[in-house]
């Protein structure tokens, strides 16, 4: 008899974009793999692979009713599929996943990928996060971080047990995908490019201040915006923002896309200003496609890049200070910023390769059914 793996992530979008990989690799083992998340776009495409279970849960509410609905939920899905261990991503499955599988004798591996808004200013909501990160990790087999940082926080706030945790070079990069590609229709214009969720967090803000900065300076310079706009969270920027800026010309607000290839193509350097992430995806993609990249010396961020080597980092909440760095990104021959890009795309197949990241998990999951 196969022995059953759920992998379980507040979204299917997010499962289809960052797990298909590895949700089929486990298939190839020979295990029985079930998709649980909330029921979206991305959900008929994982139907077409695995078995799939509709699950509710409020992404961005902190309602402890709504909350305890969820737990309950998990617990009569895994009572029904009986999976010999599951795999939480995101916050919700990590910490309520995991409570349920606690009950019912299920093993968990989770992983906690940045901390997000929650962990940037501290409040009564990021205590009561605290206290059940600590309550649910405890009974966990196995926890993944994304960076260095976020695991020594965990373990120096007492949320965590050291012998638990390892660290992963994020959710990995497919580097046979996110290959170097030519853009054969390039014009005299220098293109910066932003792919994110349009959060102030993101460091949205500070792109468009340091575009005023630059564009005042120069002439044949284009800002791109590329992500959900007026998303749910606290942090997002609103369309009528968006609007203001594109209209007074300082940006050019792309929309979004089932396949960032295209517009990272095009792009001579992609920036990403923000105050905290996990690893971002889209920079290891960025920089496996050997564009240089600008991101701040914060935490996740810094992972990615090599100062000077495959880019540039600059201070985090920092206009000017990007705009010092956008500017010497300007000033640099295209050998040199071709250069910086091969820089990148070794270190993300030496360091950041997506089969890092799932052979890691193969053998998680093998030392933990075995034992």
């Amino acid at each position: 008899m196969n022995k059953k793996i759920v992998i379980s992530s507040n979204t299917s979008w997010s499962i289809y974009n960052f797990r298909l990989n590895l949700a089929r690799e486990l298939k190839n083992q020979g295990y029985e793999v079930f998709i649980v998340a909330p029921y979206d776009k991305y959900t008929e495409r994982l139907k077409e692979e695995f078995e799939y279970h509709n699950i509710w849960m409020n992404n961005k509410g902190t309602n402890p009713i709504e909350d305890m609905k969820t737990t309950m939920e998990f617990y009569k899905l895994y009572k029904k599929i009986q999976p010999d261990i599951v795999l939480n991503y995101t916050i919700k499955p990590n910490i309520y996943g995991t409570i349920a599988c606690s009950l019912l004798g299920i093993k968990t591996i989770n992983n906690i990928a940045g901390l997000g808004t929650l962990f940037i200013k501290e409040n009564f909501v990021t205590k009561i996060a605290k206290w059940l990160y600590k309550y649910s990790q405890r009974k966990a087999d196995k926890i993944f971080f994304q960076n260095r940082d976020d695991k020594e926080l965990f373990i120096n706030e007492g949320l965590v047990k050291k012998n638990k945790c390892d660290v992963l070079p994020g959710s990995g990069v497919d580097a046979k995908k996110f290959v170097p590609l030519e853009d054969e229709n390039k014009d005299n214009k220098f293109r910066f490019l932003l792919i994110a969720r349009m959060l102030w967090d993101k460091g949205i803000g500070e792109y468009v201040e340091a575009a005023k900065i630059i564009k005042s300076k120069y002439k044949n310079v284009e800002f791109q915006l590329l992500g959900p706009l007026d998303v749910v969270n606290p942090t997002a920027i609103t369309k009528e923002k968006m609007n203001i800026w594109v209209d007074e010309g300082l940006v050019k607000y792309l929309g979004v896309t089932d396949d960032v290839r295209e517009f990272i193509k095009k792009a001579d350097c992609i920036v990403l200003p923000s105050y905290r992430e996990g690893t971002p995806r889209t920079l290891l993609e960025s920089a496996s496609m050997a564009k240089p990249i600008i991101t701040t010396d914060s935490v996740g961020c810094r992972d990615v890049v090599d100062d000077g080597v495959n880019g540039f980092l600059c201070k985090p909440k920092n206009a000017n200070d990007l705009a010092n760095k956008m500017e010497k990104m300007l000033k640099l021959s295209y050998e040199e910023r071709k250069t910086m890009g091969e820089a990148g795309r070794i270190k993300m197949i030496n360091e950041f390769d997506e089969k890092i990241v799932i052979n890691k998990y193969l053998e998680t999951i093998k030392t933990i059914l075995k034992n």
